[in-house]
């Protein structure tokens, strides 16, 4: 009898997890998990069906906002294996994903699972990173990629990624790759990671830390040595809108009229334009960090600085900063993540201005 394909339902829950400990002795996705990600997960959750018993699955992770989707496991049955279920399984996942406006499909495997490694690499799919340590039993995963659109991709700049470690230093640690990026082998501290917060931070959220102003992270950058060019499409004090006390927003005056006075007396260049030319940027040699709204990503309607590490035809490659865990995230899912150029001018646009900021950072 044939396999039969279909989305995964509550009611496969126990067969799912049956199937997950036959298949493997460490890192088994839990019952709460697969409940996760067959009722609330952004998540295709793919299941292969004979006979009435669930023969294997293929779990697939979407990247909100983006055109990138992650294989997180797939498993086969003892009773199926050797019956080109993985194949299939894994024409069903790139299928999916090509449905969900994804363009590549990325996925770890153990360094010691040759027939997993046989089946990825006679996919199409390419190895591009080792991660140490990384199953519960300390073996290695190699990690691949496959672009399941048709067209090449360009090469994504060298960036070195660094995770933000607080909920209030996504600009510190762009600026942090940035200056890496254009000095190799510049460590990536936590140390200059608070620093540059303290003297980038503005105050304008209403509560707890605030994040980072273009026109601070502007000046880090340049009391750094670098060239900087920051571009803006709103002059005058940022995220206003956002406060109610007049006290507060007279403070974030206070700081914003500091920071332009301090920029007076740099060469950081200060540009006004509602476009932003990334392939130029690019071209040029710069070092682009972008605030985002973080809707097009979580639905949260919150300011965000991501880090451009290249483009193409189709794409803006980014560095996110901030690894959501609750997602079943790792730092290589935040990394030269694809958008498309349409979603990307979408995203950077933020509130109701419409504001578009830009810090581009260049080796003098």
């Amino acid at each position: 009898m044939e396999f039969i394909f279909r989305n995964a339902t509550p009611a496969d829950l126990d067969a799912l997890l049956s199937l997950e400990n036959q298949c493997f002795e460490h890192d088994r996705l839990t019952a709460r998990s697969f409940h996760w990600m067959v009722n609330r997960a952004h998540a295709s959750l793919i299941v292969a069906q004979r006979d009435s018993q669930l023969m294997g699955y293929a779990l697939l992770l979407f990247h909100r906002g983006t055109s990138l989707a992650r294989l997180y496991s797939i498993a086969i049955s003892p009773q199926a294996r050797g019956q080109g279920l993985g194949k299939r399984l894994l024409s069903e996942a790139e299928a999916s994903a090509c449905a969900h406006d994804c363009a590549y499909l990325r996925l770890e495997v153990r360094q010691d699972n040759h027939t997993a490694i046989s089946l990825y690499e006679g996919g199409g799919y390419r190895r591009f990173a080792q991660i140490n340590d990384y199953y519960q039993d300390h073996t290695h995963a190699l990690r691949y990629e496959k672009r399941i659109l048709a067209r090449p991709a360009g090469s994504a700049r060298r960036v070195p990624y660094y995770p933000q470690t607080t909920d209030f230093t996504c600009g510190p640690a762009c600026l942090l790759m940035a200056m890496a990026a254009l000095q190799p082998g510049r460590a990536l501290a936590r140390r200059e990671e608070v620093q540059l917060w303290r003297e980038a931070t503005t105050v304008f959220m209403t509560s707890g830390h605030g994040g980072c102003s273009p026109q601070g992270l502007a000046l880090a950058a340049w009391r750094r040595g670098f060239r900087v060019l920051l571009q803006l499409s709103v002059q005058g004090p940022l995220f206003l809108d956002g406060v109610r006390s007049e006290d507060k927003k007279d403070v974030m005056r206070l700081v914003h009229e500091e920071l332009c006075m301090e920029l007076v007396n740099t060469d950081v260049v200060q540009l006004y334009s509602k476009q932003i030319d990334i392939a130029r940027l690019l071209a040029e040699g710069g070092q682009p960090l972008v605030l985002i709204s973080c809707f097009r990503l979580t639905r949260s309607k919150a300011p965000h600085w991501v880090l451009v590490t290249g483009c193409d035809d189709d794409f803006v490659y980014l560095h996110d900063p901030d690894i959501d865990h609750s997602r079943h995230r790792h730092a290589l899912d935040c990394q030269h993540v694809p958008v498309s150029h349409a979603e990307f001018q979408r995203m950077s646009l933020f509130g109701g201005s419409r504001l578009r900021a830009v810090v581009v950072l260049y080796r003098r």
